[in-house]
């Protein structure tokens, strides 16, 4: 059953102190717009609001709003803002929404099973997206898209074109964008073995005396200089 939220317009519409003395009183100032209808500033309770945006469907989620003094409507929040100190909601944007008309948003990649790559051959399950841009009738949008892995082997992918379509849902990434793949991991000893040998050889400084001379070079005068003058 969707959510029912019962909402009265603002005193004070916009401003600031109004917002203030919504607060002090427990709820959460909100605007509710869109549909055709002027924006009006309403306060809501922010118990129901929670529920909303916690819940399966999360702000994707439609609800039925009624406001005092205007007919009821569906609606959803579109965005919503936090205190930064102790994540309390203070604010909320609320669109009206036309069940004959199609929406933009953003919804969560759920994958489903264990790819055949990862259980046989020890690879890496790699998800390169966790939410997708759609467009749908309300009535259409999903909670999450679920996507079935298990067949997935070594470097298999799963691309955009390869998602579930289904009603009015179409979606706006590109066709060939990657949502998940599966990478192989190889570690060959004998490489990695070399590669630090290499490193550490690399790191070892060189030591110099004054004027650039490298110490092996330097040595060398040193050792002559203690061979006895030759006699004329």
């Amino acid at each position: 059953m969707a959510e029912v939220i019962v909402t009265k317009p603002r005193v004070g519409r916009f401003t600031k102190n109004a917002a203030r003395r919504v607060r002090v009183t427990g709820k959460i100032p909100a605007v509710l717009y869109g549909a055709g209808h002027e924006a009006v500033a309403v306060e809501v309770d922010p118990k129901q609001i929670s529920r909303i945006l916690f819940s399966e469907a999360g702000h994707n989620s439609i609800f039925d709003i009624e406001v005092e003094g205007q007919a009821a409507a569906k609606a959803m929040i579109v965005d919503w803002q936090r205190e930064p100190i102790n994540d309390r909601l203070i604010h909320i944007d609320m669109k009206r929404i036309a069940s004959d008309k199609p929406l933009r948003l953003k919804v969560r990649v759920k994958l489903l099973g264990i790819p055949v790559g990862v259980k046989a051959a020890g690879g890496v399950l790699d998800q390169i997206m966790r939410e997708v841009e759609i467009e749908c009738l309300p009535a259409d949008i999903p909670s999450h898209i679920d996507v079935d892995v298990s067949g997935l082997g070594i470097n298999g992918v799963i691309r955009i074109a390869d998602l579930p379509h289904a009603g009015s849902l179409k979606f706006l990434n590109a066709e060939d964008a990657t949502v998940a793949h599966v990478i192989a991991i190889r570690e060959d000893a004998a490489a990695v073995a070399e590669a630090a040998a290499a490193a550490t050889a690399a790191a070892e400084p060189v030591v110099a005396k004054k004027g650039g001379k490298p110490a092996e070079a330097a040595a060398a005068p040193a050792a002559d200089a203690k061979k006895p003058a030759a006699k004329k």
